[in-house]
């Protein structure tokens, strides 16, 4: 009798110890999703970094005179896309230093709510959805800038992807206006469904058996892929 409660004890320790290992595993399992997710964002984030270096060096290497018709193009296409994703309310602005000194650009956003104007740099405007917006705009700036115009599609990674839903489809509207204003054929990869239904053409990767496969869903015309 004795053995069989010693037995029970045991298989009950078993079982706790069984549930107390697969508690702590979940949570390893989220923590390293959690970590995994973090070290992308961080990588976004030096990408849309370096873009905006590569913005002030560009005003850096220019004339005045180069330097302000930067400007103007610059601070027009960004409002344009924010305006078209966002509203109305808002606006890009570029601070340029005098060109006699250690030449600098500063970027900012400016919105209009309850009658005043407020002004704050990307990274603080609303969170990671507007500097997105201002990360594809500049990057679409560039290459329409470039003289001489460098040919071939706009290739995309993950566009708007802390873009909220509430404002994936004016940002699609926004890439098909790019598409047709400038004849320049958009490429993108995605995980959001709202943009593959918006695309010409999607084609969907998947993983079987450690190879991926690749399949056409779908085909429309609008230059959107």
């Amino acid at each position: 009798m004795e053995t069989i409660e010693q037995f029970e004890r045991i298989d009950s320790k078993l079982k706790k110890a069984r549930e107390e290992w697969i508690r702590r595993k979940t949570t390893k399992d989220l923590l390293l999703k959690e970590q995994q997710e973090l070290q992308l964002q961080k990588e976004k984030l030096h990408e849309q970094q370096e873009l905006f270096d590569k913005v002030r060096l560009l005003f850096q290497r220019s004339g005045e005179y180069a330097r302000k018709q930067a400007k103007v193009q610059l601070e027009t296409l960004v409002t344009n896309a924010l305006q078209y994703v966002f509203g109305s309310s808002f606006r890009f602005e570029i601070d340029l230093s005098p060109a006699d000194k250690n030449p600098t650009a500063e970027f900012y956003v400016v919105t209009e709510w309850n009658g005043e104007t407020i002004r704050t740099k990307p990274q603080d405007a609303r969170g990671g959805g507007v500097v997105d917006i201002i990360s594809l705009a500049l990057r679409i700036a560039f290459l329409e800038t470039v003289r001489p115009r460098l040919d071939g599609p706009i290739l995309l990674d993950e566009p708007g992807k802390h873009v909220s839903e509430d404002y994936i489809l004016p940002m699609t509207q926004f890439l098909q206006s790019v598409y047709e204003t400038f004849d320049r054929q958009i490429l993108f990869v995605t995980h959001n469904t709202h943009l593959t239904e918006s695309a010409d053409q999607a084609f969907f990767v998947r993983l079987n058996d450690g190879k991926s496969e690749v399949h056409l869903s779908r085909r429309l015309d609008n230059g959107i892929s």
